[in-house]
């Protein structure tokens, strides 16, 4: 094997791309990675390391596109024969978690707001979400009060449905519209040949694999290593919890859309109307998800990702917990004077999580989906390496 010193320059050599200076982060990946090659032992822990093995060279499109397909599961790390306090020093999970970080800034759009990756936290997160409560509840108190009866639990007696509308649409839309060209550009440099092999056989595939979360698994089905080398599960199931509770509180929203908009049925709605179920399965499986995502975060091992981004991490679980806790409050307690307060405390929690969805730790899945997906094409095709012959 080279010595460390010409990995090194070898290393920042090949991480060059494009015309700028190859960054801290692209210069130890592609190091750890070339390590990675030839040493082979992880190469059934996830996809990372069959699709670093059809590379030779990792040039910075490539290392952006391995960073993302890198869940962070950890088995890597505690397998390695050449982890600190190896002299090569090799945290893949590490080194990918700083290389992801330093791809959602790259490619933020507007690129001027991509800073706001690295001010990202727990602070801002919370610190946001009360200020919008608090500019909510203001309004409130110039009509009325913020602790009164409403009749029927009808908050749109307290914020009409179009304010509601004027509010919260432009803000989902432009995040929609910046994630959206955000990842574009991802997939542009990561697979500009692949951009229209999105065959169905691969969609589906790279579908199937970001639903399971599949390389949560620690490539033997027991689990990823969190605070110590023992293997758990609860990190797949906390995130299935918080994602499917994600995914039921918008498939409420967007059935509520469809009852208000077609066929005329106002809120608010029964407890056993389709928004109201959907809503109240998705507001529980999104209070216990980032319950328990947090709590792991707050154990796990240091050397398993990139501490400078746990406020991130901590400020999307606490903007996630904040929206079920006050989402749940709310349909219990709408027969409350304290309706008018409750729905300030949701509607901020809502209105700061869309504010930050482009620029926080909800970049990581769209990221992650393209690079699964570009995983899912790779490797339907040959390989591109060969035997040489004399």
């Amino acid at each position: 094997m080279q010595p460390l010193d010409a990995l090194v320059q070898e290393a920042s050599e090949l991480a060059r791309g494009d015309d700028r200076p190859v960054t801290a982060a692209e210069s130890e990946a592609a190091r750890q990675l070339q390590i990675c090659n030839a040493c082979r032992y992880c190469e059934g822990y996830c996809a990372v390391f069959p699709a670093m093995a059809r590379r030779l060279e990792f040039p910075r499109a490539d290392l952006h596109y391995l960073a993302n397909l890198c869940h962070n599961c950890g088995a890597c790390l505690h397998a390695c024969q050449y982890a600190p306090p190896h002299e090569f020093a090799v945290n893949v999970p590490q080194a990918m978690a700083q290389l992801r970080g330093q791809t959602y800034a790259d490619f933020a759009w507007p690129p001027a707001l991509g800073r706001l990756y690295r001010h990202h936290g727990l602070v801002l997160s919370l610190a946001l979400a009360a200020a919008l409560a608090l500019f909510l509840m203001l309004g409130v108190l110039r009509q009325g009060s913020l602790w009164t009866t409403v009749a029927g639990g009808n908050f749109y007696a307290i914020f009409p449905h179009g304010l509601m509308v004027s509010l919260f649409a432009p803000v989902f839309g432009f995040a929609l519209l910046a994630l959206g060209l955000g990842v574009a550009k991802f997939w542009r440099q990561v697979s500009p040949a692949d951009a229209a092999l999105t065959s169905t056989p691969a969609l589906a595939d790279a579908t199937g694999l970001a639903l399971q979360l599949k390389y949560l698994d620690g490539g033997h089905g027991q689990g990823c290593n969190n605070d110590d080398d023992a293997w758990t599960l609860w990190r797949r199931r906390f995130h299935h919890l918080t994602f499917y509770g994600f995914m039921l509180c918008f498939a409420a929203t967007s059935v509520a859309t469809l009852y208000h908009y077609v066929w005329g049925w106002v809120a608010p709605y029964g407890w056993l109307s389709l928004p109201k179920m959907l809503g109240t399965l998705g507001g529980i499986g999104l209070l216990l998800g980032p319950a328990g995502l947090w709590r792991l975060n707050r154990r796990r091992d240091p050397r398993q990702g990139d501490p400078t981004q746990k406020a991130m991490d901590l400020g999307f679980i606490a903007l996630l917990f904040g929206i079920s806790a006050s989402g749940l409050a709310l349909a219990l307690l709408k027969g409350t004077p304290a309706l008018p307060l409750l729905l300030c405390l949701h509607l901020g929690a809502v209105m700061a999580l869309f504010a930050t969805m482009p620029y926080g730790k909800f970049a990581h899945g769209i990221f992650r989906g393209a690079a699964l997906l570009k995983w899912a094409i790779e490797k339907r095709r040959p390989t591109s390496l060969t035997l040489g012959s004399d």
